[in-house]
């Protein structure tokens, strides 16, 4: 009579696993998002300056240093939930491949060095980025769970991206484009958990457990309430463009922006607004929209 013994692989530690794992958890992938630094320089016309594009490219690796401080503390607080998860258990601390001391140990210093990296600018872009750390960890030591804000605390994230690039090079930020990047944030938050959401009620397919405290249609309330909020500033900030620049161009870049928002929106309806990335790569017209607006700009701007 034979018997079969199931067993698991222990994980592979050691310096070298562990540095590995602990990059894993940084998550670089997700540095992209820091290419938002310049939109208040691009805005402003003035991406072509060399001292504010240096300045820009400081914001972003200060950014980034932070988001994967925040990503190592994310992680070890979730480590217990992580390895309840079908997926989320293979990450590198809930695997037992970065210890849960060495993953805030490392957070600490990259939470440091974005700090020291945006003094380099000035103290107005270490303070966003302190505010930014500091909200951050509430979100991930608890706010996440709570309704309405949790979604304002990761819009948030994206418009001190959006500003960090103006600050650091001292440039002066409109009002319109705090509240265009403001409501802009919030429309794309608030579409991809209605796309969570509606997955959950069509499928019965896993969710976060905050996301049970929302219904369907109060999140299409709030990202049909930010997508004309969005459109409205929008048009009175290229119109405040065009007083200062005399180019028509800017509020030529209504039409695009407008289509653009319009079509984001059939996704979000349709509960197929995942990762507003993953969107626009997919959505060829939507590419389309965002050249054609782009050029617009670019013309009001720098023609």
């Amino acid at each position: 009579m034979s018997s079969s013994v199931q067993t698991t692989e222990a994980p592979k530690t050691g310096p070298i696993s562990m540095a590995v794992g602990l990059v894993r958890t940084a998550r670089p992938k997700q540095w992209v998002k820091n290419v938002l630094v310049l939109a208040a320089p691009f805005t402003a016309g003035r991406v072509a300056d060399g001292g504010v594009l240096l300045s820009a490219l400081i914001a972003f690796v200060a950014f980034s240093l932070a988001a994967s401080a925040v990503y190592l503390v994310n992680d070890a607080i979730d480590v217990e939930s992580d390895r309840a998860h079908p997926k989320k258990r293979f990450r590198p601390i809930a695997a037992g491949i970065v210890p849960v001391p060495a993953a805030y140990a490392a957070a600490a210093v990259l939470a440091a060095a974005s700090i020291a990296v945006a003094l380099t600018t000035g103290w107005p872009l270490a303070l966003l980025l302190a505010i930014y750390i500091v909200v951050q960890l509430g979100y991930c030591f608890g706010l996440k769970h709570q309704p309405v804000v949790d979604l304002c605390i990761v819009a948030s994230g994206f418009l001190l991206r959006s500003m960090a690039g103006g600050l650091a090079a001292h440039i002066p930020l409109s009002q319109w484009f705090l509240l265009v990047t403001a409501f802009g944030s919030l429309l794309m938050v608030a579409g991809k958990r209605y796309a969570e959401i509606r997955l959950f009620e069509d499928t019965g397919a896993e969710i976060r457990s905050s996301l049970r405290k929302y219904s369907s249609s109060y999140l299409r309330f709030v990202w049909a309430t930010s997508a004309a909020v969005l459109i409205m500033t929008y048009g009175l900030w290229a119109f405040e463009i065009r007083q200062r620049t005399h180019s028509v161009w800017a509020v030529v870049s209504m039409v695009p922006f407008v289509v653009a928002v319009l079509r984001y929106a059939v996704d979000v309806d349709g509960g197929k607004a995942g990762a507003p990335d993953e969107i626009a790569l997919k959505d060829r017209v939507l590419q389309a929209l965002g050249v054609l607006w782009f050029l617009a700009v670019s013309l009001a701007f720098y023609l």
